[in-house]
């Protein structure tokens, strides 16, 4: 592999895309906002393409374009299963519209008794926390000092609640710090105690092989989910994906395609997978979802993986050296090993907000800035007393964003290249050293956008600034 360019930066649409900057100038936009979103690979734009023509009415109708679609859906649902490494026979695969989705129907429809838990952790996003709280009691595990999951505090809670565990449900890898839990460790400790797992995949699947392991080794996945827009393939389309057992007999949405027969009395729901996919099935989102995962299967992990560690020991390695730069969750020896190419920062006495605004309008790099949907983990890292989070719920309640806790997130993709690293890290440098160009002002969301002269460069800014 070429180790000036990404494994398939060529082959991801925009990927060199020339965006304006407050000096005027143009530049090529680097994209390490990888984490909430990726640009699709054009091998999926190129399925698409080929289905469109022969869009029709999946699982309902006779017609060829009908037969057709419906033959390319199930293969999707195939190659899908295949891709988490699904028993065909004792698994089911369910298209949602993405892990969000996802997690909440099987938060509404796995059986569970009125005196279990669940247990979630302080790492998730609120994606996987927040369905379980309206659920049933749910316990979170702590996290440890960098971030990762405190695993001795884990064993004291299935030790406390066993026989009373419904499920475990993690994250495969942190969005906001890139830490990659055990999850097979993590699955033995839980079924031993009578419990099942789910791995919130959002962040691990593009960045690691993922396979739920025979349901007859403890260590197996009971339920990953996971989705297509962070997979390079951002045409809606998500998936659960897990023992059929563990789905009860009442679909979460009922409706269309949910059913065997219906009376004016009586209902005879459908089977698995029909009686969880209510309504009209997003088959361009299933074929995109399914050309992704065939196009970084052929791609191949060790590649993946391999230039992904080398970017980010350029980036820890560069972030290392920059004074005033604190990097959270694991550094030092061993940390690419323990994360995904996830780096979250701050910049000692620079908003977050402002970091991210002056990298985005002044060098034309994408990054993310704030809690990413995962507050409780955002205020163990930044050492967030309650007093503290309680004055900033309070704050929010009444309206105002501005001055919220939060840091700037570098995430890696299968686009980036050491050039794009050492792009962030020079920008970052200039932010330290204070050279900005811009004046910049806070929105009523405490967003940062430049106070006067963007508009007239071409640049697009907010909303009214305060």
């Amino acid at each position: 592999m070429d180790g000036h360019r990404g494994p398939q930066r060529h082959h991801l649409v925009g990927a060199d895309e020339l965006v304006p900057t407050l000096s005027g100038a143009a530049v090529c936009y680097v994209n390490v906002d990888n984490a909430a979103t990726t640009p699709p690979l054009r091998a999926v734009v190129d399925a698409v393409a080929s289905a469109l023509p022969w869009y029709g009415s999946v699982h309902r109708g006779s017609g060829y374009k009908a037969r057709r679609s419906t033959a390319a859906y199930e293969a999707a649902r195939a190659t899908v299963g295949a891709f988490v490494g699904a028993d065909p026979d004792r698994d089911t695969v369910l298209f949602t519209a993405n892990t969000t989705g996802a997690i909440n129907k099987l938060a509404a429809t796995l059986p569970m008794d009125d005196d279990d838990v669940v247990l979630s952790t302080v790492l998730e996003h609120h994606s996987n926390d927040l369905p379980w709280r309206a659920r049933t009691r749910t316990v979170h595990v702590r996290a440890c000092v960098d971030g990762t999951l405190d695993l001795d505090h884990l064993d004291h809670l299935l030790a406390r609640h066993a026989g009373h565990v419904a499920l475990l449900a993690v994250t495969g890898a942190s969005n906001v710090t890139g830490v990659v839990p055990p999850v097979h460790e993590l699955a033995r400790r839980v079924h031993a105690v009578g419990g099942a797992i789910l791995v919130d995949a959002a962040q691990l699947a593009p960045h690691r092989p993922i396979r739920l392991g025979s349901h007859d080794d403890p260590g197996h996945l009971d339920f990953v989910a996971l989705s297509a827009h962070k997979l390079y393939a951002p045409f809606g389309a998500g998936a659960l994906v897990g023992r059929r057992d563990g789905f009860g007999p009442v679909p979460q949405h009922r409706g269309g395609g949910t059913v065997n027969a219906v009376t004016l009395d009586d209902v005879a729901w459908a089977d698995l997978p029909d009686r969880e996919e209510a309504g009209t099935p997003n088959l361009v989102g299933a074929v995109a979802f399914a050309a992704a995962t065939e196009a970084l299967e052929r791609l191949g992990w060790d590649r993946i993986m391999g230039h992904e560690a080398a970017l980010l020991t350029q980036l820890l390695d560069g972030l290392a050296e920059i004074p005033r730069v604190r990097v959270l969750g694991p550094t030092g020896p061993g940390a690419v090993a323990a994360k995904v190419g996830v780096v979250p920062f701050t910049v000692e006495g620079v908003d977050h907000g402002r970091v991210a605004a002056i990298l985005g309008y002044e060098h034309g790099i994408g990054v993310r800035n704030g809690c990413f949907c995962a507050h409780p983990y955002i205020a163990h890292l930044l050492g967030l007393d309650r007093a503290g989070a309680a004055s900033w719920v309070e704050a929010v309640r009444q309206g105002d964003k501005r001055g919220a806790p939060g840091m700037v997130r570098i995430s890696l993709g299968l686009g980036n290249d050491h050039g794009d690293v050492e792009r962030v890290l020079a920008a970052i440098r200039g932010v330290v050293d204070g050279r900005v160009s811009g004046d910049y002002g806070v929105d009523g969301h405490g967003e940062h956008h430049p106070v006067t002269g963007a508009s007239r460069r071409g640049v697009v800014t907010g909303a009214a600034l305060v």
